[in-house]
């Protein structure tokens, strides 16, 4: 298992997610909306937030999602709207050797400008609770395919045409009656690059190795932490303690393999980290509001509507 160095070298989250390089517009070309499509891997799909609302649709492999506190999976037409400063990141768990040159279908926007029209423009009043619960993260079910219409219609158009095309799909969002909130709590993510690329190391950490032991005692100890501080930094980052955190991620790669696979639940359990059953089956539980055998008999349903 890698460790985690003290300080790294900043990768500024300006930089790199602004970089026409990764596929991203130039601010001249997009102007207030802002259209990106990149596959997987990509140093775009990491562990980050940012000032701008992000309007995220999948459209190839499955994995895990982590918006805000909620982790739970995602497979092709997830689509979630995440508010400023909401940290995120999407983690494919069946991406060929290869990798996938389209994985995410994105659109940006900032909330001044549609906040400063919305007091002159009546209409645009509409939005305002749609962005509102945007700060929780929200899943939106059975628009995908209208909204990767809507994406393409906006990534073809520029100017006034964009911004009608734009306000389309806001419309069309603001109308969607089947959806959920994903983050119980509204988080403002973590403070400066730096702060996000050790969070980001973190996070990966314990995704990458999902089944090893990791002690937040360890961790701690690496970034040169006492426990209690490291406690209350990655609670203020992630909104989970560390140890609910590991939970969650062993229990959605658990939830994976339920639903993609027929090994018994008792070897599930191992697999994922868990050294007895009865405590993978009180922590699944919890987290699932059911045990690991009711969720497998549900996983024919909706995808991720029971998570």
């Amino acid at each position: 298992m890698r460790s985690l160095p003290r300080q790294r070298e900043p990768e500024l989250e300006h930089d790199l997610a602004r970089s026409p390089a990764l596929g991203y517009e130039a601010p001249a070309e997009a102007g207030w909306v802002r259209c990106l499509a990149h596959g997987y891997p990509s140093p775009l799909a990491r562990w980050h937030c940012h000032d701008e609302y992000e309007l995220h649709l999948i459209t190839s492999t499955s994995g895990k999602a982590f918006v805000g506190d909620w982790i739970g999976p995602f497979q092709p037409g997830h689509l979630v709207l995440c508010g400023p400063r909401l940290p995120h990141n999407w983690i494919s768990l069946d991406t060929p050797n290869a990798g996938v040159p389209t994985r995410d279908l994105v659109i940006q926007f900032r909330h001044d400008p549609v906040a400063e029209a919305a007091r002159q423009i009546p209409e645009l009043g509409e939005v305002q609770l749609l962005l509102e619960r945007a700060r929780h993260g929200i899943e939106f079910f059975g628009v995908s395919e209208q909204a990767e219409r809507h994406w393409h219609q906006v990534k073809a158009t520029h100017g006034l045409r964009r911004l009608a095309a734009f306000c389309e799909f806001l419309a069309d969002l603001a109308d969607c009656t089947d959806y959920r909130l994903l983050s119980s709590v509204q988080m403002k993510g973590a403070e400066g690059d730096a702060e996000v690329d050790r969070i980001n190391a973190i996070v990966n950490r314990i995704t990458d190795n999902v089944a090893e032991p990791i002690a937040m005692a360890e961790v701690a100890a690496e970034l040169g932490m006492s426990e209690s501080r490291f406690s209350r930094y990655f609670r203020r980052a992630t909104g989970n303690s560390f140890t609910d955190f590991v939970n969650r991620v062993r229990i959605n790669n658990a939830c994976h393999l339920l639903m993609q696979t027929d090994h018994y639940v008792t070897d599930i359990c191992y697999q994922v980290g868990f050294n007895n059953v009865a405590n993978f089956n009180r922590r699944f539980l919890e987290v699932k509001g059911m045990t690991p055998s009711e969720f497998r008999r549900q996983a024919d349903s909706r995808f991720g509507g029971n998570t």
